[in-house]
């Protein structure tokens, strides 16, 4: 696995103008001691505040970078402070054990001396077992017959004109390296009541040819979108609302297969409870071969915003 550290790119840098290089520049972390990596806050989904995503994609690449010859199979999180994207972000791995079989990492991120987030992974050697899984829900589209997250959020911009303030307009136009096509698709700026089961197809927005740790690194990235909305559908509610405060307060996920990000992925999810001020909610991801890759939960925080 590389061990190089990333220099910040240029102004006239080309992947400025390539979120996808943009973000696997953003997952090469920086190596300061043994044990200890900086990655950039800026970046990721949003401007005012670290995305979620980001800082477990970074994390597990720090984590991956005390590893050699084991994949990750399972992690958990708990998300404790907003990250700040102005300044780097400090992460500090704990190798917790290195068994013969299984390996154990837990990571701290550091922003203003204090800790935001911690995590909690494992890794294996390659084992052969019994194989068998939850067969991929049938009769969807195809994700290439969908509208694309670009042309989606074009039309919902558009909308927005007068009613959202420009900054968080402007945050919701921001280049993404995922590309996501939803199933059905959720009005996010006038939300009605909706089934909490929902799918949406994920994939990088290019082929990048990532080598195996940075495809799970790509795969959690993305594990952070779409799936707090879940526990908003039921209730007719979206994070553009204004009558709703989320936040994601832990995630969990595990890698069942190896990963191929280039290609699309069927994200299906659900919210089984919601109820004080918290949302539970659970992702499955396969491959468009129906082959399961990966699950995912996740509790949020789904508190309504009163005002005097």
């Amino acid at each position: 696995m590389p061990d190089t550290d990333p220099q910040d790119p240029p102004a006239t840098d080309p992947r400025a103008d390539d979120p996808v290089a943009a973000l696997l520049d953003l997952l090469e972390i920086e190596r300061l001691e043994i044990n200890l990596f900086r990655g950039r806050g800026s970046g990721g989904e949003t401007s005012k505040r670290i995305f979620g995503g980001q800082v477990i994609a970074q994390a597990l690449s720090a984590a991956y970078h005390t590893v050699e010859g084991r994949a990750c199979h399972s992690l958990h999180a708990y998300f404790i402070r907003p990250g700040d994207p102005e300044i780097p972000v400090i992460y500090e791995v704990d190798r917790a054990r290195d068994g013969g079989s299984f390996t154990t990492r837990r990571v701290i991120a550091i922003q203003h001396g204090r800790q935001i987030f911690n995590l909690a992974a494992s890794f294996q050697i390659d084992e052969d077992g019994p194989a068998l899984q939850h067969p991929m829900p049938q009769g969807l589209p195809d994700p290439d017959s969908l509208p694309s997250r670009a042309e989606v959020r074009a039309d919902l911009a558009r909308r927005m004109e007068g009613r959202i303030a420009a900054q968080r307009r402007s945050d919701f136009l921001r280049d993404s390296p995922i590309e996501i096509r939803e199933v059905a698709p959720y009005d996010l700026l006038d939300p009605v009541p909706a089934p909490d089961s929902h799918a949406v197809w994920v994939r990088l927005l290019r082929p990048a040819g990532a080598p195996p740790w940075l495809q799970h690194c790509l795969l959690a990235y993305a594990s952070d979108l779409h799936l707090l909305g879940s526990a908003l559908r039921p209730l007719g509610e979206s994070w553009l609302s204004g009558r709703v405060m989320t936040a994601s307060l832990d995630h969990a996920l595990w890698f069942h297969r190896p990963v191929n990000f280039d290609e699309w992925h069927l994200y299906q999810m659900d919210a089984p409870n919601i109820g004080g001020a918290r949302g539970f909610c659970r992702g499955a991801l396969y491959a468009q071969d129906g082959t399961l890759v990966a699950s995912v939960a996740q509790e949020g925080l789904v508190r309504p915003i009163t005002r005097d």
